[in-house]
């Protein structure tokens, strides 16, 4: 599978655009995020179904990492409040929940991608 990581990176930014938009739909707007930004890796990178789904699930995948990273430090600094230990197990719990969004992200993302590859080959 080749890796376009230009295309990688625009699905990137894709996802994290409609994503903070996407914020005003909890749950709709993440889904929907991972769907356009994977669409437009696996469109740009162009090939095969699977070179599509492989950008769209770097693309995903990427993001849901970052967000679960500074989700994760923010649920740090937050529990702070709560003394060492509330600052472990906010950070813990929110990595966890972020993990979920990684995964969220990278499968919805690689189907999307397989669809815009296909899309492109038409």
């Amino acid at each position: 599978m080749n890796t376009d990581w230009r295309a990688v990176a625009v699905g990137f930014v894709v996802i994290l655009v409609v994503g903070a938009v996407g914020l005003s739909l909890p749950l709709l707007g993440q889904i929907g995020a991972g769907l356009v930004g994977g669409f437009a890796a696996g469109y740009l990178a162009g090939g095969t179904l699977g070179d599509g789904a492989w950008n769209g699930l770097l693309a995903g995948s990427i993001s849901g990492v970052v967000l679960t990273l500074v989700l994760a430090l923010l649920g740090s600094v937050l529990g702070l409040a709560g003394g060492p230990l509330g600052a472990f197990l906010g950070g813990a719990g929110v990595f966890l929940v972020g993990l979920v969004v990684t995964v969220l992200f990278a499968v919805d993302s690689a189907i999307a991608g397989a669809i815009g590859s296909w899309a492109k080959a038409r």
